[in-house]
């Protein structure tokens, strides 16, 4: 007797050669929440603890088979966009996710954990245009509200109003994620009526490569397997924060964050 197949969600995203970020981190978090992870490559970088030696975008039209191909046959119960790198990319896989009955988790990347530029100036404007409206929600750090909004945020009653800013281009929620603040790691999610306000201890490792990426497939796992969206944010947050708490030093620079924390018993 062949076991049911668990809840499916898919990572449209780019390689992170380092593993710690991008699909890479995206399928590993996907399965620590007992979810089946699949991927659509949209980048290829070279990538280690040290930054982002290179990245080179793919085709639209691969990007678009691949989707096609996984969604057409598969399904999708839940769908997490990354590093998109351009306009033309951008703009295909909104096209894609409208399209597409499954909740979306959109994570802006602007910039990597070492200051790498991974959007092109030029595509910020189809990311709130075309790819915000489409979110169920959507996790800017603060540099990309910024980036996004032209808000920026200095102090935590701030987030209400970088949360408006966000909302006014059409996600269904807005998590803004407060980590860079000083103190707590605070963050927000709100859909513009009610508010929900996630704290967690700020742990003392620097070793965070792949927080953004790990945070939204997270909470795509708990979307795909049913939850609300507050309470997928909370169970992402959670794991998050323990995955941060045991991240590990991995090559000369910033390590990542521990995927499978939970297994290892920290």
């Amino acid at each position: 007797m062949s076991a049911s197949a668990p809840p499916t969600a898919l990572t449209v995203a780019g390689s992170d050669s380092g593993g710690g970020a991008g699909i890479q981190a995206d399928l590993k978090t996907m399965l620590a929440l007992g979810v089946h992870g699949m991927s659509v490559v949209t980048a290829v970088t070279a990538q280690n603890s040290l930054g982002v030696q290179g990245a080179w975008e793919l085709p639209v039209e691969a990007v678009r088979a691949q989707y096609r191909s996984v969604v057409d046959d598969i399904g999708v119960r839940a769908v997490k966009t990354g590093m998109l790198a351009t306009a033309e990319l951008v703009e295909a896989v909104a096209e894609l996710l409208a399209a597409t009955d499954a909740p979306i988790v959109v994570d802006p990347v602007g910039v990597s954990k070492h200051g790498d530029a991974l959007l092109a100036a030029s595509a910020l404007e189809s990311v709130r245009k075309k790819l915000l409206p489409v979110a169920t929600v959507a996790t800017p750090n603060l540099d990309e509200v910024t980036q996004l909004t032209g808000v920026r945020v200095e102090s935590e009653d701030q987030l209400r109003e970088a949360a408006a800013a966000v909302l006014a281009y059409g996600p269904r929620w807005a998590l803004i994620k407060g980590g860079h603040l000083p103190g707590e790691a605070v963050d927000l999610l709100t859909d513009g009526r009610e508010e929900h306000w996630l704290r967690a201890p700020r742990h003392d490792n620097r070793h965070t490569h792949g927080t953004g990426c790990t945070l939204a497939s997270a909470i795509a796992a708990g979307l795909a397997k049913g939850l609300s969206v507050p309470d997928a944010v909370r169970e992402a947050k959670e794991y998050v924060t323990g995955a941060i708490a045991a991240g590990f030093a991995l090559g000369g620079g910033i390590g990542p964050v521990d995927h499978g924390w939970r297994f290892r018993g920290r």
